[in-house]
């Protein structure tokens, strides 16, 4: 039997209400969760190929847009991406280069 991810949307929203409840988790909790939605989103459409993917981190405190980064800075260190940079249209989005 062959396994294959789902494809993901080309635009995902990590906003934690677009996620889970806010009342049955504590922040760190619902930035995992967002983070997770990243790798799984990310992941795919590695699978899939991708040429790009957004990630809609929105403003707030900023914790968000520096995990997201953080994690992306690790994919391009691994040859996963080839980049990453702020939308042109909206810097509450990042999008990723997939491949070269």
């Amino acid at each position: 039997m062959s396994r294959t991810l789902p494809r993901p949307p080309k635009v995902v929203d990590l906003h934690a209400d677009s996620i889970a409840n806010f009342a049955d988790y504590d922040s760190d909790e619902l930035l995992g969760l967002s983070l997770e939605k990243l790798r799984e989103n990310l992941d795919a459409a590695i699978y899939w190929e991708y040429t790009q993917i957004e990630f809609i981190h929105g403003k707030g405190k900023g914790i968000l847009r520096e995990t997201v980064y953080e994690e992306l800075r690790y994919y391009k260190e691994s040859g996963s991406i080839s980049s990453y940079h702020p939308s042109y249209r909206n810097s509450d989005i990042v999008v990723v280069h997939i491949g070269l």
